[in-house]
């Protein structure tokens, strides 16, 4: 049915298909939470229910969050040009960001209506079992409406729409409990409903802080993914040229723009056309495979010389002491040794480390090097310390 509504649906790669299907599960998503909310305040004014009301108020701010998914992807679809040179598919988080907070405000407004409702409780009502079975018959629709946004997010891989599906799943847990209020009530007395009201609101504020929480992250620049790390990183050592990786950086402007660069260590020894040859066949590699632009700087190093190789080995123990010791992860890259006069040599190498490590750049510089003087005082030690912007690769290295 789906792929028949919607063009080249069985190609969620192409980024035309991906904003179809989208916009598809926005529209879908208005009519359902409007139909649900309609429903839900009418019954809810009628039986004056916090409860019902509050749960109206949750389908309402769907149908809201709804609208923004349609307007998100309307601009993701939206073409680069010379004012956003990378396209306007961030436009999907700033969607969650908006959609986030105007769960939690309205969680929090909820979440008011329902203490008036317990500290001014109003005479139990008793509700007509045609309203009950209405109610509970909009759980069936709002489970149904989680497994398409569950199917549609996981063909296009959007975060947008799997946060809908886990939104439309915690519809179903509010609305479950709002069907136990109508029952409960004329039993217990007139504050189950206010109570249960208070519970609704609360999960929900709950809910909009951990979405704003994580929609803010991805706009801050969260992590990259280490699924993700991984591939590429094996992906670009599977060349027999590579001979290390570091520096690497990720930005992401939105799905399916992910840009990258790295720094890829070559052998000194090897004609420069031949490993720019191999570069350049890695970045195109990785573009047909990952969709991702790479941009790859050749470091050449020499792996020929006797001295240099030992003197590599020796440094690269101190580093995993000083790592081991401080427990956090170092690696080493760039290794160089140039000679000069009256036996003084200098040692250029250099290292990245992670936030997890306690010294300052300054302290760790005087850690590497009384233990390089150890080796030969009269080395010279020319040491770069850059911050890594993850950890994943430590796994590989050294």
């Amino acid at each position: 049915m789906i792929e028949k509504l919607i063009k080249d649906y069985a190609h969620p790669e192409k980024p035309e298909v991906r904003v179809r299907v989208g916009r598809f599960a926005g529209f879908v998503g208005i009519i359902l939470n409007t139909l649900l909310f309609g429903i839900k305040i009418v019954l809810g004014l009628l039986f004056g229910s916090a409860s019902i009301i509050a749960d109206s108020i949750n389908n309402l701010t769907d149908a809201g969050s709804n609208v923004l998914t349609v307007v998100g992807y309307t601009m993701i679809g939206k073409p680069a040009d010379k004012d956003h040179p990378y396209g306007h598919a961030r436009m999907e988080y700033l969607s969650s960001l908006f959609i986030s907070i105007i769960v939690m405000i309205l969680g929090i407004e909820m979440l008011t209506t329902s203490i008036d409702k317990i500290i001014t409780p109003t005479a139990s009502e008793k509700y007509d079992t045609i309203a009950i079975i209405i109610i509970a018959s909009t759980i069936l629709v709002k489970l149904v409406m989680s497994l398409f946004f569950r199917k549609l997010g996981r063909h296009i891989s959007s975060d947008t729409l799997k946060a809908a599906f886990a939104d439309s799943i915690s519809d179903v847990i509010a609305t479950s409990a709002v069907v136990a209020g109508m029952i409960l009530t004329p039993v217990i007395g007139p504050y189950t409903d206010g109570i249960i009201g208070c519970v609704i609101s609360v999960y929900i504020t709950i809910m909009g802080i951990k979405l704003v929480i994580e929609a803010s992250n991805t706009l801050i620049g969260k992590a990259p993914d280490t699924s993700f790390i991984t591939e590429l990183t094996h992906k670009i050592r599977e060349y027999d040229g590579v001979l290390g990786i570091h520096d690497l950086v990720v930005h992401s402007y939105g799905a399916g723009k992910t840009f990258v660069s790295a720094h890829v260590e070559v052998d000194s020894a090897t004609d420069v056309l031949i490993s720019h040859d191999m570069v350049d066949a890695i970045e195109a590699d990785i573009l047909e495979q990952m969709g991702v632009n790479l941009v790859i700087h050749m470091d050449p190093i020499c792996t020929t010389d006797p001295e240099t190789n030992m003197l590599r080995e020796k440094t690269l123990n101190i580093i995993q002491n000083i790592s081991s010791e401080y427990s956090s992860p170092i690696s080493m890259h760039d290794f160089r040794v140039v000679k000069g006069f009256c036996s003084q040599t200098k040692i250029l190498f250099d290292v990245n480390i992670s936030n997890e490590m306690p010294l300052s750049n300054e302290q760790l510089y005087k850690e590497i090097y009384d233990r390089i003087k150890k080796i030969n005082p009269l080395f010279v030690l020319i040491l770069t310390i850059d911050r890594d912007y993850f950890s994943q690769r430590y796994e590989d290295e050294n």
